[in-house]
């Protein structure tokens, strides 16, 4: 149903990793590209992912980080420690260098195994669709819109990924931003599932540099538009100088607060929002990639309510 796309970043691994019951529960299953060269942490998140009875893909190409010039430690690695067990699976990237012969290669490696296709700029949807083999295929679209590409592969798995999250400096957003409805029409649009870049957005950087603002992104369904979902982007006010991060959080975070405690807030109190509320109360700061990884906890059991409720 629901296929969010994460890059291997400690913190959003570890998102996964908190939010692994209620994934397994919702019965969602995360793509992951991982980006950094060890596999402990990702270890960690899909062995608790397995524990508590969800599933995830791994996608084996990477083309960021660490392995994207190498791969194959990553097919290794799923293939020695997940052999006997499809609930993690492998997942390509089929860019548009490949061509289908090279996609058809990369394919014939996974026979015998569910193979995620994740389709990432690749033009010859047709010539691919009549050459595949058989085999256990969910194909996953980034580019929602090309009907035109997709109908070859009608009959199969089918997942539309949109990316929702607008990308600025955060100084730059304004309260509330639209964020995405595919949860409530990826069914009309011919789709099995659908999927996002949750609160991060399709956009990979190994490092920031100093915050001039800090904003805590807060996604929340709107039953007044049709169960459309919005994203609010609660900023500090000091943003002249990237001095006291800490006081930057804290502003943000007390307008935070302030819109979760209106009685007639749309946003979900999700453990996400009970820490939210346990950091102000304590008047702490536990760093931005900590921040982030409570935005993307919330994102998911913001779905998983709605789907459970809907």
């Amino acid at each position: 149903m629901y296929y969010p796309f994460f890059r291997g970043k400690q913190f959003e691994l570890l998102a996964i990793k908190e939010s692994a019951g209620v994934i397994a529960d919702a019965g969602f299953n995360p793509i992951i590209e991982p980006v950094r060269e060890t596999f402990n942490g990702l270890h960690r998140t899909l062995q608790e992912l397995v524990a508590q009875g969800g599933s995830a893909s791994v996608i084996v190409n990477p083309r960021h980080g660490n392995h994207r010039h190498d791969g194959e430690g990553l097919a290794e690695y799923l293939r020695e420690t997940y052999r006997d067990n499809d609930a993690i699976s492998p997942a390509l990237l089929l860019t548009n260098a490949m061509t289908t012969g090279t996609a058809l290669t990369l394919i014939g490696q996974h026979e015998a195994r569910p193979l995620t296709l994740v389709h990432a700029g690749f033009t010859d949807g047709r010539g691919l669709a009549e050459s595949l083999p058989a085999g256990d295929y969910t194909n996953v679209f980034l580019d929602s819109r090309n009907l035109l590409y997709r109908r070859p592969f009608r009959g199969g798995r089918r997942v539309l990924i949109e990316d929702g999250f607008e990308r600025k400096k955060n100084a730059d957003y304004d309260l509330v931003d639209r964020f995405s409805d595919l949860h409530v029409t990826f069914e009309e649009q011919g789709a099995d599932g659908y999927g996002d870049f949750l609160t991060i957005g399709d956009h990979y950087a190994e490092g920031g540099g100093p915050a001039y603002a800090v904003a805590i992104h807060l996604t929340f369904i709107d039953p007044e538009q049709e169960d459309a979902m919005f994203v609010y982007h609660f900023k500090s006010d000091t943003n002249n100088t990237p001095v006291d991060p800490a006081g930057k959080f804290a502003e943000a975070l007390g307008k935070l607060i302030t819109e979760v405690d209106r009685v007639d807030s749309k946003v979900l109190e999700t453990s996400a929002v009970h820490e939210f509320r346990d950091l102000h109360a304590r008047h702490h700061f536990p760093g931005l990639g900590y921040v982030k990884k409570l935005s993307i906890r919330h994102h998911i059991e913001t779905l998983a309510d709605y789907h459970a409720h809907g």
